[in-house]
């Protein structure tokens, strides 16, 4: 990250700026830093002034206890106003919700997208959800951060061996850093449910994507977001999975912010 700026909590936050065209900001999920969105900005970068930063508590950027969601969108806010003022936002899986979030307090955004936002009701009602919240606060509280790691990676589906594998890779050191994050990301989804009456205070054009190889309750998770906001479109791209192919996702979300 070749730039800094400064949130209203006094958070310095790390981002860079790729491309031109009217400015999106791609804000990333659980686990991540701007550095996972990046290829996607790049991807961008010819129809949009892609900005990629790293969240709170992430990367090169600072953090400030104590967290509150309010506290990520003063983020946003100080973003959109370092790069002109007005900016369109991109989420992935949880950085979705925070950018509906984001859209709902009125931030200076013209369009929304999301790709993917986890939530449960077509899932389990949000029982997995509260069971998750329950264990990750134990984890970090007892300072437990692969644990708290290895309950993250179990939610999204990956089975023992592969997370055992994790955890003796390279990697884990990395992950482990930015562990505390995950209760971030746990506080921007609320209670997992989708939220209908804040969902409804959305006044700018929203389109939300899924993959056609995703689960089906995160398919018709991303139906229902469509269908809440006042200004809604879903697409789905076939062959995707949770982890979209950036070359696949860009054209979508260029045509979009650009149209």
């Amino acid at each position: 990250m070749d730039k800094k700026t400064t949130s209203r909590d006094g958070t310095s936050l790390a981002y860079q700026v790729i491309g031109r065209g009217p400015a999106v900001i791609l804000v990333s999920g659980a686990m991540s830093t701007g550095g996972t969105v990046a290829p996607l900005a790049h991807r961008l970068a010819d129809h949009c002034t892609a900005v990629v930063y790293d969240r709170r508590g992430r990367g090169e950027s600072g953090d400030t206890a104590p967290y509150a969601v309010e506290r990520e969108v003063e983020d946003l806010a100080a973003l959109i106003d370092a790069v002109g003022g007005s900016a369109g936002l991109f989420g992935v899986s949880s950085g979705g919700a925070l950018v509906l979030e984001a859209a709902a307090s009125g931030l200076p955004v013209p369009q929304a997208a999301v790709y993917e936002v986890p939530f449960a009701d077509f899932l389990d009602g949000g029982a997995g959800k509260r069971a998750y919240t329950e264990r990750l606060r134990a984890a970090l509280s007892d300072g437990r951060r692969g644990d708290a790691v290895e309950l993250f990676l179990r939610l999204t589906g990956l089975g023992e061996e592969t997370i055992r594998s994790a955890r003796e890779s390279p990697m884990w050191a990395g992950m482990e850093s930015v562990a505390p994050s995950l209760a971030y990301d746990d506080a921007v989804l609320g209670d997992g449910l989708l939220p209908r009456e804040r969902l409804a205070a959305v006044s700018v054009p929203v389109l939300s994507v899924a993959g056609g190889a995703s689960p089906g309750w995160m398919r018709e998770a991303a139906e229902a977001v469509a269908g809440t906001v006042p200004q809604g479109a879903h697409l789905t791209l076939e062959g995707q999975t949770h982890a979209v192919e950036p070359e696949v996702l860009a054209p979508v979300l260029a045509e979009f912010f650009t149209g």
